[in-house]
């Protein structure tokens, strides 16, 4: 997260339906005996009410190790667009310095199992809301699996939650400089800007979140 507060603006809940629009990110925590945290690359859903995330792990994953001896800390990282800026770009003042601007949440809380018996509907969760986006196109439905198969799939994953305590997110979109220089620079990004999904990118750097000259990373309790 970005320290600064020019970009701490945005609300628990423009953070959360960021995150859960993605539904995808890096899952870490700390283990006893590791040199480094264990990241895991995961799809996830988040719950309406934005107190949980529902995902579900490997069996082989070491992060489940640890969770059938409990609870643990952790903390899933989302990633938005991102994209190199040239001071070329602001077509104002030649005293300013490249950077990279990028939207990022993350959503820290305790990490436990949940019972096996969540398992199928948290995968009929997920299919359906991915499923959607692909509309026309019929949805694929965990169903169409033949239940012998399913069930030997099932037993190679369990299901996972995170209880969100604390939101942090970063809007790093040019809300520091002034809006003429911002907007050139959204410009030449839509234009054709190195970084990925740079339209995306272009589109928020025209109307950060909160709308001000400060922008964006926050930390909300709950």
């Amino acid at each position: 997260m970005h320290p600064s507060p020019q970009f701490r603006k945005a609300s628990r809940q423009t953070n959360l339906s960021f995150a859960s629009e993605r539904g995808f990110g890096v899952l870490a925590l700390n283990a006893d005996d590791a040199q480094s945290p264990l990241l895991s690359h995961v799809p996830f859903l988040l719950a309406e009410d934005g107190e949980l995330v529902h995902a579900h792990l490997s069996r082989p994953n070491p992060i489940l190790g640890l969770l059938e001896e409990g609870e643990r800390r952790a903390v899933l990282a989302v990633s938005g667009p991102d994209g190199y800026i040239s001071p070329d770009w602001y077509e104002t003042d030649p005293g300013q310095v490249p950077t990279w601007n990028y939207v990022a949440v993350h959503l820290w809380g305790r990490l436990r199992l949940r019972p096996i018996e969540a398992l199928r509907d948290h995968l009929e969760a997920m299919s359906a809301k991915f499923e959607q986006r692909l509309l026309p196109k019929p949805p694929w439905r965990v169903d169409k699996v033949p239940e012998r198969q399913l069930q030997a799939l099932m037993r190679a994953i369990l299901p996972i939650e995170l209880e969100i305590e604390a939101v942090d997110g970063t809007w790093k979109l040019n809300q520091n400089k002034p809006d003429a220089a911002r907007l050139a620079a959204a410009g030449h990004v839509e234009a054709g800007g190195l970084g990925m999904e740079t339209l995306l990118l272009s589109e928020l750097m025209r109307s950060p979140p909160g709308r001000t000259n400060l922008a964006v990373t926050i930390i909300e309790e709950k």
